[in-house]
């Protein structure tokens, strides 16, 4: 049995994706532009996918372009708004740690004149807001940052981030790459402020060759493709149809039920976090939390009682061994510790057990799947009471 862990770099393509994609390149392989019964129901099959797609972010299907990839996407995104506005600036704003289809970009920018500021971040991969603001100028024609970065996973503040940028010069085009967050994380680019967005179809189960940029109606931006005019003048070309429906394929089911999934991520990010929050300053602790939202925490880590008087409004779930055997077992089995580092922790653990059940709920670590689920399961009849 194959255990694939590198849903980051590429995922398998769906059942479903797959088989409409076979099905397009041997029954239904017309060309969509061609005005016969093929041409008309490949030329359907481009129009559903893009409704499926406009859904999921709550846009104008005439705001979805197709595209290769995510590469594509970004490319079109910044080199496409860079020629189409220069007459009001050649200064470009990105941060230092964007994929090399962004960073690569920018440089090639540089070569032909544009100026590109790239903003520094912090030791969690995260840009400053403070920093951002003091970059834009007058001549700011773009910011382009990603949402969620692909080596560290650092989610960088995007809704923040446009709100502020059309503050400080609403003429300033926002363009993200989504390509690790969407399907991943609540993205409307209305209420975001974000003008381009950036999507590849084999991160979300989609086949490869396949992707999309949201480009905003009315937004000034030039092809990088010339020809027969297809995609509203966008992207010239004939369109890899069976790509395009198999990626509306994948959106559409990746968004299904995505609020239930929403939900169960955000708890299951407690449970990855929990570890950073003891012997944390209080204002890290802010960063990740907010007074009434509930804490997940680990029984083996020490300081539930510290965040519990930092956030008194919080809910406190604790994950609790079955036995301190089982957890000297399962210490001593990663062979990072010494005895009498372990012997420390199972001291504390016990002392913190009974001032554990004082609070509002209590699982056993017996098995990760399950406590997850009895989490979620408990947080949303919390949320019914």
């Amino acid at each position: 049995m194959e255990a694939y862990l590198d849903n980051s770099a590429t995922t398998r393509c769906c059942e479903e994706a797959a088989q409409l994609v076979v099905k397009l390149l041997t029954e239904d392989y017309g060309n969509p532009s061609s005005l016969h019964n093929k041409g008309v129901i490949a030329e359907n099959y481009m129009n559903d996918a893009r409704k499926k797609i406009a859904k999921t972010l709550k846009v104008q299907e005439k705001e979805i372009c197709f595209t290769s990839g995510g590469t594509e996407s970004n490319n079109l995104a910044i080199i496409g708004v860079a020629e189409a506005n220069k007459r009001s600036g050649k200064h470009v704003i990105t941060t230092s740690i964007e994929h090399p289809s962004v960073s690569a970009t920018m440089a090639y920018l540089e070569e032909h004149g544009y100026e590109v500021t790239y903003l520094p971040v912090d030791a969690y991969g995260v840009i400053s807001l403070d920093d951002l603001k003091a970059a834009i100028r007058p001549d700011t024609i773009l910011v382009s940052l990603m949402q969620v970065n692909n080596e560290i996973g650092a989610v960088e503040p995007i809704a923040e981030a446009g709100a502020l940028i059309k503050q400080c010069n609403p003429q300033t085009l926002f363009h993200v790459d989504a390509i690790q967050s969407y399907g991943k994380m609540r993205i409307y680019p209305a209420k975001m402020h974000v003008d381009l967005l950036s999507v590849s179809g084999h991160k979300i189960h989609g086949p490869k060759g396949s992707g999309f940029l949201y480009i905003k109606d009315k937004t000034k931006i030039h092809p990088l493709l010339n020809g027969g005019g297809q995609q509203r003048g966008m992207r010239s070309g004939t369109e890899n149809v069976p790509a395009i429906a198999g990626l509306g394929v994948a959106a559409e089911r990746i968004y299904t039920g995505f609020e239930e999934k929403i939900d169960r991520g955000e708890m299951l990010e407690y449970v990855n976090y929990c570890g950073k929050y003891y012997g944390t300053p209080k204002s890290e602790v802010d960063a990740r939390l907010d007074r009434g939202t509930t804490v997940v925490l680990v029984i083996e880590v020490v300081g539930a009682a510290n965040i519990k008087k930092l956030y008194p409004e919080s809910t406190l779930i604790f994950i609790m061994p079955p036995s301190m055997d089982e957890l000297r077992a399962r210490l001593r089995g990663r062979g990072t510790e010494s005895e009498e580092a372990i012997a420390g922790r199972l001291k504390r653990a016990e002392e913190e057990l009974p001032y554990a059940r004082e609070y509002d709920f209590s699982v056993e670590n017996r098995d990760v799947d399950a406590c997850a689920d009895e989490i979620y399961r408990i947080l949303k009849q919390r949320q019914q009471d």
